[in-house]
């Protein structure tokens, strides 16, 4: 890999990280989308994971201090219940249409009456949908739009928001690691230099990340967040359908 596509890469990573940083999501999704036009299918993954780990880690860390462990817990262990039936069950649907319910379940639940709206700080709520995120994660391998959807429909404050969905992101990807074990097998092969850079500058843009979080205003947050998560929302529903309209001709 030349010096120049390094560099690329860690300006890519370095970016992409600090828009997770602020916001929680989006970023993994446009780093993805980068790597898989320059990497091979395995080094993407493989590389895209290191990123996903590295990111959402040293986000919990930073803010440690915020995770509510009552909405961790319960949406973890809903998670682990679906992982445990799954690796049982292991029914897999088409990805296209997958897709699509990932991508209408942010507009489903802002559709739905207050008196229904999941709330990350009930126990059963957590369970349900960490179940079902748990879900999409195997199935599609990403389930970013449910979970930001989720935390943002309680109480909790920014802070809380980016640290407890950090940390369940983590256990999350660790999940998918673990059930496609093809992806962990590959990672001997991925280069150590390219992997060392990832885990900088992932750490890097994270952390340039927390001060613009501290100085964003509720408000700005939650408006800036919902329309990420609909932007997101909507590429996913648009993935879903021409798949399935390509798959039909």
């Amino acid at each position: 890999m030349t010096p120049l596509l390094l560099a690329s890469l860690a300006a890519v990573m370095l970016a992409t990280s600090f828009l997770s940083g602020i916001f929680g999501m989006a970023g993994g999704m446009i780093l993805l989308g980068v790597l898989l036009a320059v990497l091979s299918l395995p080094e993407a993954m493989t590389l895209h994971a290191v990123t996903q780990m590295t990111s959402n880690g040293w986000r919990g860390l930073l803010w440690l201090n915020y995770v509510n462990w009552k909405a961790a817990g319960s949406f973890l262990l809903g998670c682990a219940v679906a992982f445990a039936v799954w690796s049982v069950w292991r029914y897999v649907p088409s990805k296209p249409l997958t897709l699509v319910l990932l991508g209408a379940t942010p507009f489903l639940v802002r559709l739905m009456p207050a008196r229904w709206k999941p709330d990350p700080e009930r126990a059963a709520h957590g369970l349900l949908v960490g179940a079902v995120s748990m879900i999409f994660m195997l199935l599609a391998g990403v389930s970013g739009p449910l979970i930001d959807t989720f935390f943002l429909s309680g109480r909790l404050e920014r802070r809380q928001v980016i640290a407890t969905k950090a940390v369940c992101q983590v256990c999350c990807h660790a999940a998918k690691l673990a059930y496609f074990g093809g992806i962990v097998e590959t990672a001997g092969g991925l280069d150590p230099m390219l992997a060392a850079i990832a885990v900088a500058a992932t750490v890097a843009g994270t952390s340039l990340a927390k001060p613009v979080l501290e100085r964003l205003t509720e408000m700005q947050y939650r408006t800036w967040a919902h329309r990420i998560i609909t932007a997101v929302a909507c590429v996913y529903m648009a993935q879903g359908l021409y798949q399935l309209a390509f798959a039909e001709n």
